[in-house]
């Protein structure tokens, strides 16, 4: 049996929260600091005093520095980037100065219902801008000269196609939930919309509860030399991993397994399993269901295991199911994910699984799935290593249905707006059909098909190996350590 030396055991411990800072840090501002009108929207917000992640990041966005800022989910992000806005924003201007990108509907609706209520009377008008609801208000809001624009990058890019929004007086961008803004699935139409940016410098920043390595790479595409600031509880190397785990029914353990990547969505992940039967069962099942899938156990050649490894490295697998094979001496830096699919029978072989993800001081989450007995045997893994162990509530079909349809409009839009004249002059001769469809359950059954032959396909194509800009790390006083939110 393998000893778990000390250092793998203090790197599973859990951490008090600390502050990242740049080497050139800004002192907080605190509340009486504000200026007036600022002061004023704080008390419309109802809000007693400045949130941290607000006193730490006001300072450099009111003096234009880009930044990266890692904060939780609930923290007031929000607020941070808004209360700039008021400040820099031109009310006398009556074109779009600030645009707020989402990765959904809901959080843009969310964005700029609180940037609404903040502005108040200041003269800053808002809109938000997303897919699958008229243009009419969308382009009336553009008329009538909007200043911040929150919405999602698809229907962001329609406006700028149909020359309906102009970003040539840009002042500033927010990428909010950067990490999914950068994901596999919007990355294109982040680099298309990137062409419609001023010429001269704006002020961009990206918030997010986690900076996954591949996020962090991809940040120097659209930042200009970022600060980052980090205000989540994080830890260094390893210990960057957040542990959670999912109580499933034993008999469902393969369909928790599918909603839980569907709302996690994670660019790559290795899958833990016990037995090569179990591998390949479970390499089935997901390839069953679209997914980029590879398996690796004890029965592969060692040639066969390094191609396959080597195919993992290069971003052509999404997903490699495995025995313990692979939990050792492997490295794979920008592996976001470990899924302990069965939990190990060996304690210290735990620690070596959730030591594939959060390497080299990026973030990673290792998710377990434990039946209620397994869940003791989890416990004591927990308490003899130390690890701070959470439960996440298992993803409802109701969950998956939501964020699957949200990825299907992105997708679709992305089509859609690919096509040249010819071909939606062409499909023009299916708008009565798909009204008609549209109309019985029986029609509606065969709509719902062919979205999900075009979701799935989506699910099993490669993802893009983008070749990233040279870049100047983000500056901070330690090596950027970043944390997990729970979306």
């Amino acid at each position: 049996m393998t000893k778990t030396n000390p250092e793998q055991q203090t790197q599973t411990k859990q951490a008090p929260e600390q502050l990242v800072e740049p080497e050139n840090a800004l002192p907080p501002i605190t509340l009486e600091q504000l200026s007036p009108p600022l002061r004023e929207a704080v008390a419309r917000a109802g809000w007693p005093e400045l949130m941290p992640v607000q006193a730490r990041a006001l300072p450099y966005l009111l003096a234009g520095r880009d930044l990266m800022v890692q904060s939780r989910t609930g923290s007031g992000k929000t607020g941070a980037f808004i209360l700039p806005m008021l400040e820099r924003l031109d009310p006398q201007q009556a074109h779009c100065q600030a645009l707020v990108l989402t990765p959904t509907r809901e959080l843009a609706r969310q964005v700029e219902r609180d940037a609404r209520l903040l502005a108040g009377d200041s003269g800053i008008r808002t809109v938000a801008v997303y897919g699958g609801v008229s243009y009419k208000p969308q382009l009336e809001a553009f008329r009538q000269g909007a200043h911040l624009v929150v919405g999602t990058p698809g229907r962001v890019l329609d406006h700028l196609l149909r020359r309906s929004l102009s970003l040539k007086k840009l002042r500033m961008l927010v990428f909010d939930e950067a990490d999914r803004m950068l994901s596999m699935g919007f990355y294109p139409d982040m680099k298309e919309l990137q062409r419609y940016l001023p010429s001269h410098r704006i002020n961009a920043y990206m918030f997010s509860a986690t900076f996954t390595p591949r996020v962090m790479r991809l940040a120097g595409e659209f930042l200009h030399d970022p600060d980052f600031l980090s205000l989540s509880r994080d830890r260094v190397h390893v210990t960057d991993t957040e542990h959670v785990y999912y109580i499933v029914p034993p008999m469902e353990k393969d369909r928790c397994l599918v909603r839980i990547i569907e709302v996690e969505n994670p660019d790559s992940a290795l899958v833990f399993c016990n037995t090569r039967q179990t591998v390949h069962y479970v390499a089935t099942v997901l390839r069953r269901f679209g997914y980029n899938v590879d398996e690796l156990s004890s029965d592969r050649s060692q040639d066969e295991r390094e191609r396959i490894m080597a195919r993992m490295r290069e971003g052509k697998i999404r997903f490699l199911v495995t025995t313990d094979v692979a939990a050792r001496g492997i490295d794979l830096p920008d592996l976001s994910h470990v899924v302990i699919y069965e939990p190990p029978e060996d304690k210290e072989d735990y620690i070596h699984r959730a030591g594939r993800t959060g390497r080299a001081g990026a973030s990673g989450v290792a998710i377990t799935l434990v039946s209620l007995v397994e869940k003791i045997k989890l416990d004591g893994t927990a308490k003899m290593f130390d690890i701070d162990m959470q439960e996440w509530p298992l993803p409802s079909d109701e969950d998956v249905a939501a964020l699957a349809a949200e990825r299907a409009t992105v997708l679709l839009e992305a089509q859609l707006r690919a096509r040249d004249r010819l071909k939606t002059e062409r499909m023009q001769r299916f708008v009565p059909l798909a009204r008609s469809l549209s109309q019985s359950e029986e029609g509606l059954e065969l709509i719902a098909m062919l979205l999900d032959d075009a979701y799935q396909a989506s699910l099993g194509e490669q993802p893009a190996a983008e070749e990233p800009a040279p870049q100047k790390k983000p500056s901070s006083k330690r090596s950027s350590r970043r944390g997990r939110r729970r979306r």
